[in-house]
């Protein structure tokens, strides 16, 4: 485009100058970040799951592996998990009680994430966080076929905030993202203690089930490994896994936090959201059919 407008002026004669050009002035260094001081609720809590996490390491969970021959499952228990975990919403809208049956929502456009951390949050921290979600990023398009990146204009915000300034980074997130209120987000603001991260999807479009918009929230006081759990659940669902279920194993959509990071199966599960067989707005009576075909598809079983 440029050639061309060039093409379409008239020549100019440029002369060259008769003494050096000034030297430009240096460009100014980029304040470096410093983390705000934390509060002693905040290193209460950052204590408090950093044991969590201890026990439950001693307890064989938070696995990394991605599941192996102790935790085999056949083509109709990775259809039946698929229902539970699509057709259902894990909570209400105000992260208060068990949601409903869902229909399959996924995305159409593009996703495009951005990591947003809290002013208290250490720049070692951000660092290695915004490594662990562009790399989980690309994995997760890898494994959906559908695009997912962390460039251009963001419409799955990343928000790793501490108790001290989750208020106000949600609130800088109300205005990075269209369709996305201040008071969409307030359910966030106040999550329990035993929540560790949480994520709120926003759908629109015919019958409101293709998704335009995700924010996932993560506790920056989550120690390494929690944190890492975090990202890898909250952004698989926003990509339309909504659900968790006690059956679902090797599983990360499974409340026994016996895996920390996305396995195999979860890997198949994403596949079959975004198979192009299953359409938007479909429910779980329709979709039985083909989710049996792609699960027998994908495991190499009997069709």
């Amino acid at each position: 485009m440029l050639v061309a407008a060039l093409f379409g002026c008239d020549a100019v004669l440029v002369t060259p100058p008769t003494k050096p050009p000034a030297r430009p002035a240096a460009a100014a260094l980029p304040a470096p970040v410093v983390a705000q001081p934390t509060s002693e609720k905040s290193a209460a809590l950052r204590s408090y799951l950093a044991q969590v996490q201890r026990a439950q390491l001693a307890q064989g969970l938070l696995r990394r592996d991605g599941g192996g021959v102790d935790t085999p499952f056949t083509a109709d228990v990775l259809a039946r998990n698929f229902e539970q975990i699509a057709f259902y919403n894990e909570y209400d809208g105000n992260f208060t009680g068990r949601g409903g049956a869902s229909p399959l929502r996924r995305w159409a456009a593009p996703v495009r994430m951005e990591v947003i951390f809290g002013a208290g949050v250490p720049p070692s921290q951000r660092a290695s966080d915004t490594a662990d979600v562009k790399s989980y990023a690309a994995r997760l398009g890898r494994v959906t076929g559908h695009p997912v990146s962390t460039s251009g204009k963001p419409n799955f915000l990343v928000i790793i905030a501490s108790e001290d300034d989750r208020a106000a980074t949600l609130a800088q997130a109300a205005t990075r993202v269209p369709g996305i209120s201040a008071s969409s987000l307030n359910a966030m603001r106040d999550i329990r203690r035993d929540t560790y991260c949480a994520v709120a999807a926003y759908a629109s479009g015919p019958n409101a089930n293709t998704y335009t918009a995700a924010v996932a929230v993560i506790r920056a006081e989550n120690p390494d490994l929690l944190r890492l759990s975090c990202i890898h659940e909250e952004l698989a669902q926003g990509m339309g896994l909504a659900n968790d279920s006690p059956g679902a194993r090797p599983s990360i959509f499974n409340d026994d936090d016996e895996f920390a990071l996305l396995t195999n199966h979860d890997e198949l599960l994403l596949k079959m959201l975004y198979d192009p067989r299953l359409r938007i707005g479909m429910n779980a009576k329709e979709a039985t059919p083909i989710t049996r075909i792609i699960a027998r598809e994908l495991t190499g079983g009997p069709l």
